[in-house]
């Protein structure tokens, strides 16, 4: 059994975090669920991407992870990931521009060998009280990261995926229920549910899963560099459980998503959110 990578130092913008995320639990076992698959993690950088990138290297994948300018945290992943033997490929760029998605993709395959899993999860947000502080320029950052490249990155996938293999998409809870100060953003994540669900029964007749999972209130970097102090203090008190969930709760579902385990389940979003009953 590999000796667990240590976590205690957390670089960028991790170091203003009290408490640091935790990012895999001490006593996860690793079953080779992902046994020499290839995943492309966007958004891998920190937070649930962090958390989904060495929970599947702890199930025997490689990793290549997508990040916009955050090269302290990627590297760190780099370094979680390579801990537990596996390799890591960064890939800095902007999501927003579909030429990079493309060549992402396509430097995962030229350097990894294949890609079985794709994992979108980038994602923005700017807290808004009044809907006409929306700009032009939020609102076209946010479509373009948050859902314009879940489209870019998924069709340049199906380049390569084949039967077996798996999308795995980032909703919200937001898309389940209002987020008066996050309209744009929890706009995006309706969207993802639905191309979650479109694409799935699309991609039935060539055995490629999609699946989603929606987070409700999760420890991450985009908290801190989003939202002020007060609600900071506050964060995650409204959920059932009275508390934030940490990227280790998370990353599971994208394990169980991503294995032979969920063969049998596509076109579906698992509710990770401490407790809000949600429909859907």
């Amino acid at each position: 059994m590999k000796v667990p990578a240590k976590q205690n130092k957390q670089p960028g913008i991790e170091a203003k975090m009290d408490p640091a995320p935790e990012y895999i639990k001490p006593a996860y076992i690793g079953a080779n669920k992902l046994q020499d698959k290839v995943a492309l993690v966007t958004g891998g950088d920190s937070g649930i991407g962090r958390a989904v990138s060495v929970h599947f290297a702890r199930e025997g994948a490689d990793v290549a992870i997508v990040y916009f300018n955050e090269d302290v945290d990627a590297k760190e992943t780099q370094r979680l990931v390579e801990a537990e033997g596996r390799k890591c490929l960064l890939l800095k760029g902007d999501v927003k521009k579909s030429a990079f998605c493309k060549k992402a993709v396509a430097q995962t395959v030229s350097k990894l060998g294949k890609l079985n899993i794709l994992v979108n999860n980038a994602g923005i947000q700017v807290p808004q009280k009044d809907p006409k502080a929306i700009d032009e320029k939020q609102l076209d950052d946010t479509f373009r990261t948050n859902i314009f490249a879940y489209f870019h990155f998924a069709n340049e996938a199906l380049k390569y995926l084949t039967e077996g293999d798996c999308i795995i998409n980032t909703t919200s809870v937001t898309a389940y229920r209002s987020s008066p100060n996050l309209i744009d953003y929890s706009s995006t994540k309706g969207a993802i549910t639905s191309f979650t669900r479109s694409l799935a029964t699309n991609l039935t007749v060539k055995g490629i899963r999609v699946n989603a999972v929606a987070p409700g209130p999760v420890w991450t970097p985009l908290i801190v560099a989003t939202f002020d102090e007060e609600k900071i203090k506050s964060f995650g008190s409204e959920t059932a459980m009275k508390r934030a969930g940490q990227p280790s709760e998370l990353a599971p579902a994208y394990v169980f998503l991503a294995s032979d385990d969920a063969s049998f389940i596509t076109g579906q979003v698992i509710h990770v959110n401490g407790g809000e009953v949600v429909n859907g």
